[in-house]
Parts: C-alpha cells; structure tokens; sequence
C-alpha cells in the first residue's frame, strides 16, 4: 500500500499538477479485486486535500448503482457516498457522433450493417480539467482486454451504443475475442473515443493487472498514459494488455472435463455478472464436460428489470435460438445487449451448466435457473460435495468421493483456454 501511494502522490503531483476541477471514472463492484478502488480512494483524499474539486463516476455500462455500504467497501471508507454520481445509460446523454453503417460490415466481415452512436454520459463532457479513468485490463468477452477507451465509450455509454458494439462481439464470435488485445470491438470503440471522445475530454489513464494465485490475489502491474490510442494512453494499454496476458491467460494441457467457479458475494448477485464464470472458461470446455457455478448471492439474471425480463422470457439457449428471438420480440431486437449476452451465456449446447443458488437465502429457484436453460443444483449440497468455499484458492481437487475436478476461485481474473489465443 506505502509503495501504491506513493506511485499516485507522484501521479498527482506531476500529471494532474495545477487540475482545479477532475472527473474520476473508476469501474464498479464487479472489479472488486482490480485494485482500481483502492486507488479511486487514494486519488480522492490526495486531491481534495490538495483543494481540488473531485467528483467520482463509476463506468456502470449497464450495471447497477452502487449502494452506500458498497460504495464504503470498495473506496475503502476514502469517498463520500455524496461525491459517487450514477451513470443511467438510458438517459442525461450526449451524442457526440456516430460509427456509420459501412465502417461496422467492414469491421464485422458483413455480419453486421447497422450505424452505431457515440453517446456518453453528460457528466463526462461538463468540462472538467482532466477526467482520470481507472480500470484493470484483463481478458474480456465482449472486446478482448478490458478497459481503456472502453471505460468511457461503453462503460459511460448510452444503450444505443452499448448494445450494439456487445452485439458486435457476439456475432463476431467470443473464441475469436477473448484475450486479445485487438478485436473488431476495440477497433470500434478505440475510434470512438479518438474521434469523439479524445477532442473534447482530456483523459487521464490509470491501468492496473492483477492476477489470481495460489497465495491470494496480486497486483502485477501499474500504467500510466495520455490520450487516444496514438498517445501515450494508447501505449498504456497495449503494455498493460501484453502482462495481462502472459498474468491472466492459463494455457491447460487438456480441456475441464468438470470445473467449479466460485463467484464472490459482494460481486456477482445477477447472471449478468455471474456468468464471466461461462466467458473465461468456455474455451477450456470439454464437449460434454460440465461446469459448476458456484453462485451465493445470484437472485436475479439482469441488473437492468427490462433486461432483467428479456433473460426470463428467452433464456440462454444459444445463437441459433438467440438470433430467432431478434426476429419474434420487438423488444430484444430493440435491445442487442441483451440478445448478446444471452449468446455469451450459453455453451451452445457443446457442454453441461450447473448453477448452484441458494433460494432460502433470496437467490434464484430452481425452477428460475432450469427456466432459462440451465441445471441447477443446491449451493449447499455442492459445497458439501466438492468440500470448498470462498476461502479456498485455484487448483485442482477431489470431491467427497473422490474424483477429481478443477476449482477456479476468481474466473473474473481470468482466461482459461487449451490454446493461447494469436496477437491481435
């Protein structure tokens, strides 16, 4: 902790020397372990008392608010709940431009002809001395490698833009994605924010990598940069991008025939959320294996309630289904975010997804985990039987009656997969 606050003592007195008026921008619970609330926290108390005017406001994309208590948590007691303002993607956005038809079927090989607007939240663009966006890069689903130009463009986005550039990776094809650091997506987003985004903001990036091991979770890396992806913040990311890769991408020797996942509780309360334990181990799945999510605190599928209800009424039934669904429900093809996310959580019927809740504890039923296409299992009886917990650390173990299976304590720090994905 003295060596991290000393690094953003440094920040402050060099890089944001003389800021008046900053915008923090750091992600929200789901990246509990990044790191990037800790420094949120640190930036805080280091500005203020130097007498500037700080305002923080978490990327949420399409997550929820974060609440006081979650707020104290993950700031560490350093930001008043007050100084916390909420990103709505529905609403309070400006337009900034627009992604045109014919550069998305470029980037999507035809998959996709539709324009896609640049809105962002107002908050981002009221003329701030400097924005300081703070984020972990690590292997994503929908872009490659988190954060970035991605923590503004979509993570202070509106649903126009949002939905459509999760689409975008969707159909582009997750195995094609995940875990490098270009992808069509962060080609679309990166010429976001070089365009629209860079020209009225001055940005600040703050990048973290952190890795899950056997003694706990540590924080590997820190980046600092400026500006678009010609700048230095561009070459921020790309080295950030680089460690994640070698810290956060676990090659395995053979496929999971049977894996675990357990999911924080002060993280993942929504399938939404939850199921990065399907993205970051789906290319590591056996045909026929099965995966067992390990959920305590899961009681609704979206943090959104529209959304929320699309992932009722449809399901993860795969692309096939999926795309249907677009056609039949006005409302999903209104709502491509969802129709992707419910593409990124299915197995494609290739392998088995146990979700483990605890109902009498307010988490999903049976009934609501079956509903939606998955098996479903008592989170207490699966805990007996594989003989873990939120204690225990990634590795491989044996059940109560003895076979063996592999236990990930944090897929969200994560990328598990049988072949390392090519650069770029």
């Amino acid at each position: 902790m003295a060596e991290l606050r000393d690094l953003l003592n440094e920040i402050v007195a060099g890089e944001l020397a003389g800021a008046r008026r900053v915008l923090l921008v750091p992600p929200d619970l789901s990246r509990l372990h990044s790191r990037a609330g800790v420094i949120t926290g640190l930036l805080y108390e280091e500005l203020t008392s130097a007498g500037a005017d700080v305002a923080v406001l978490p990327a949420l994309g399409t997550h929820r608010a974060l609440t006081a208590s979650e707020v104290e948590r993950f700031f560490e007691g350093r930001v008043p709940f007050e100084r916390v303002h909420r990103h709505n993607w529905r609403d309070d956005l400006t337009r900034l431009g627009e992604i045109g038809a014919a550069e998305v079927a470029g980037l999507s090989g035809s998959l996709m002809s539709c324009p896609i607007p640049v809105e962002v939240d107002d908050l981002l663009v009221s003329g701030w001395d400097v924005v300081v966006s703070v984020g972990q890069v690590v292997p994503h689903e929908v872009i490659g490698m988190s954060n970035y130009s991605k923590n503004l463009v979509i993570g202070l986005g509106g649903a126009p833009t949002i939905n459509r550039s999760h689409f975008l990776g969707a159909i582009c094809g997750m195995e094609n994605i995940m875990g490098r650091a270009t992808s069509p997506v962060r080609t679309l987003v990166n010429s976001a924010f070089d365009r629209f985004v860079g020209p009225r903001v001055s940005v600040l990036w703050i990048l973290t990598v952190v890795e899950d091991t056997e003694s706990g979770t540590v924080h590997r890396g820190l980046f600092v940069g400026r500006g678009d992806s010609n700048d230095s913040g561009g070459g921020a990311y790309l080295a950030a991008a680089r460690l994640a890769a070698r810290c956060n991408i676990t090659v395995l020797p053979r496929p999971f025939s049977r894996v675990a996942c357990w999911l924080d509780p002060d993280e993942f309360k929504t399938t939404w959320t939850a199921n990065k334990a399907i993205y970051r181990t789906r290319m590591a799945m056996a045909d026929e294996g099965e995966l067992v999510v390990l959920a305590p605190a899961v009681s609704r599928f979206g943090e959104d309630a529209a959304v929320d209800a699309l992932i009722g009424r449809h399901g993860y039934r795969g692309t096939p289904a999926t795309l249907d669904a677009i056609q039949r429900d006005e409302a999903l093809a209104d709502d491509l975010g969802a129709a992707a996310h419910l593409i990124h959580g299915s197995s494609e019927g290739r392998f088995r997804i146990v979700y483990c809740t605890d109902p009498a504890a307010g988490g999903l039923t049976r009934a609501q985990v079956e509903g939606v296409g998955y098996e479903w299992r008592s989170l207490a009886d699966e805990l007996s039987q594989l003989g873990v917990s939120g204690e225990t650390v990634t590795g491989q173990r044996h059940d109560r009656d003895g076979a063996l299976f592999d236990y990930i304590a944090n897929p969200a720090l994560g990328l598990w997969t049988t072949s390392r994905p090519a650069e770029g």
